[in-house]
């Protein structure tokens, strides 16, 4: 769905200043200010249902200091139109302020022409780090040897990267995918270069996963940590009595933000940081193009995302 500049601004008047500025709700709030070196991205996943243009303009006026642009399947900038869209989304990016440094992609092998592609024009157009796909098992191949292949996907990935000079990141993710377990993806590193190919660090997967133990799997994969995204959940009996994992907004879930981001500035971790919205938005949520709330419901629970993370880190 595309949005007019002047569509936007008029709705957002209409709604009563649907994104009111964070800087003036930090003058009285003490623990905005002690977090106001905390430089947070917004995954463009979210983001979908606008155009290149207010994308960029909405996220600089939330309060975001830069964008995870999704480059991938079903995303902001389409794999086989990265030469031509790329640039488009940078420029917009550029015009409110806002450098290329993330982006989401479905990359897995250096060795693919697309994915060989998408690297080249990012890196050439300045983003940093990337987060590439999940690789899965084939049920039929013994585990170690599977993850013995995904090294050597992942060295090869590493070895492009550092001709780009570019980072590549694998994120961890509850379920049946490679990288529920932090020494997953350990073991699939081990073959990389440290300096090009690392992990993007998702606490809340970490705590679906890791339960109690997160933090060994935390300080196990730190050195290797490139990036880090945030979002909340707990558990829930759902309708059919069965425990499932639910996304919340953040704060109000299970995850350790005060222990997590403790951690974080006593070891000194100063990486790119990504915030996720998983919980309903009506689509937006999950990445649509057409959503079925009101466009401030999105935008009000960014800004409220936004500042919960800034008082928790402040706060830890």
């Amino acid at each position: 769905m595309s949005l007019s500049r002047r569509e936007f601004l008029i709705n957002s008047a209409l709604a009563g200043s649907i994104i009111p500025s964070l800087t003036h709700e930090s003058l009285g709030n003490p623990t905005s200010r002690v977090a106001d070196d905390l430089k947070v991205n917004i995954f463009s996943k979210h983001l979908q249902f606008l155009n290149y243009q207010d994308m960029a303009e909405v996220a600089k006026e939330l309060g975001f200091d830069g964008i995870d642009l999704t480059v991938r399947p079903k995303g902001h900038v389409l794999p086989e139109k990265v030469e031509t869209d790329l640039p488009l989304a940078v420029e917009a990016m550029k015009k409110v302020g806002l450098a290329p440094q993330m982006f989401c992609t479905a990359v897995e092998d250096a060795a693919n022409p697309v994915d060989k592609k998408l690297l080249e024009t990012a890196a050439k157009l300045g983003f940093k780090y990337y987060r590439m796909n999940w690789y899965r098992y084939d049920e039929q191949k013994a585990i170690p040897e599977q993850l013995g292949e995904f090294g050597t996907k992942m060295a090869g990935l590493s070895q492009l990267n550092d001709k780009l000079g570019i980072h590549g990141c694998y994120q961890n993710h509850s379920g049946r995918m490679v990288g529920a377990s932090m020494f997953e993806i350990w073991q699939i590193l081990q073959k990389a270069n440290p300096k090009t190919m690392g992990a993007q660090y998702d606490i809340r997967h970490a705590t679906v996963e890791g339960g109690l133990s997160w933090q060994t799997g935390f300080n196990l994969i730190r050195p290797h940590i490139k990036t880090i995204v945030i979002k909340d959940f707990y558990w829930e009996k759902n309708n059919s009595g069965k425990w499932a994992v639910k996304s919340v907004p953040l704060g109000e879930g299970m995850v350790d933000f005060k222990t997590y981001f403790k951690l974080l500035k006593d070891l000194k971790v100063d990486v790119p940081i990504c915030l996720h919205l998983e919980y309903p938005l009506g689509g937006a949520d999950q990445g649509a193009f057409q959503i079925t709330v009101d466009k401030k419901v999105v935008f009000d629970a960014m800004k409220r995302d936004l500042q919960k993370l800034k008082e928790l880190w402040a706060a830890a």
